[in-house]
């Protein structure tokens, strides 16, 4: 780590001011050009921890950059995470207040409920699918404290500010139907993506690691370094399948999962 302690604290502190006046702050990576990738964790982690000290409640993780393309643009060779909170979750087919949010944009994923706590390192897929209880259709929204190009230098946004930025996790809706991981091989659950009923996006959980699985078991490795564990009851997001997409007030947008049912929200 480059960081100082005091300045993670103060980009926690931008972060979190940033997301309740819904202004942007600059890229962390331009106020800071030396950061790490140990760096932006750990200004994520205590921005979760300012949430935390206010009330919230850790609820799971989200997987995200789980694509070969997304992974190659941002010039990293593996997925990011970060934290789901109890202020997140939205009921399936209800209404999404879009004035929470800055920038939202819309992803089609399978999520994990634990059934078991799942811990590194050495953890596989099978050990993913022995310790799921059931996967179920999500969307997650994403949103931006961050701004995507800095106004000085034109530069876009990198892993650092992202990472930071808790993986751009905003907000994540359940519903369809709940299937046993070994129901079904969880690479051919596909999704149909639509907002105000035309259809935007497509594709397939195998973009997700070849296998969503996979990238559950990548973060129960990641989280063992820092002697975590995924535990009963917490919700994975394994990853998008398809490229986001933009919502706006007034937007309704529906995954269809074919037989595993459709999940959709309303932004108000």
């Amino acid at each position: 780590m480059t960081l100082s302690d005091a300045d993670i604290r103060r980009c926690a502190t931008r972060l979190h001011e940033a997301e309740r006046s819904r202004v942007q702050i600059r890229q962390l990576s331009q106020d800071f050009p030396e950061i790490t990738i140990e760096d932006a964790y750990a200004i994520q982690k205590e921005w979760i921890a300012l949430k935390v000290a206010e009330g919230r409640i850790i609820k799971g993780h989200k997987i995200g950059l789980t694509s070969k393309a997304m992974q190659s643009a941002l010039n990293i060779d593996e997925p990011d995470s970060g934290v789901l909170l109890d202020d997140m979750f939205f009921a399936d087919g209800g209404t999404v207040p879009s004035d929470r949010f800055i920038a939202t944009r819309i992803e089609a994923e399978l999520a994990f409920v634990m059934k078991q706590r799942l811990s590194g390192p050495d953890c596989t897929l099978f050990d993913v699918l022995n310790a799921t209880d059931f996967v179920v259709p999500a969307l997650e929204i994403l949103d931006t404290r961050i701004e995507r190009v800095d106004s000085e230098t034109k530069a876009t946004r990198k892993i650092f500010d992202t990472i930071a930025d808790n993986a751009a996790n905003a907000g994540i809706v359940l519903g369809g139907r709940p299937l046993r991981p070994l129901d079904a091989d969880l690479r051919w659950i596909g999704a149909l993506c639509y907002k105000n009923g035309q259809l935007e996006e497509t594709g397939l959980a195998a973009g997700v690691l070849n296998h969503p699985a996979t990238a559950v078991a990548w973060l129960a490795n990641k989280v063992a370094a820092l002697g975590l564990a995924l535990e009963p009851g917490q919700v994975v997001l394994a990853g998008s399948f398809i490229r986001p997409i933009e919502a706006r007030k007034g937007d309704t947008i529906q995954a269809d999962y074919g037989p595993y049912g459709t999940v959709s929200c309303y932004f108000a």
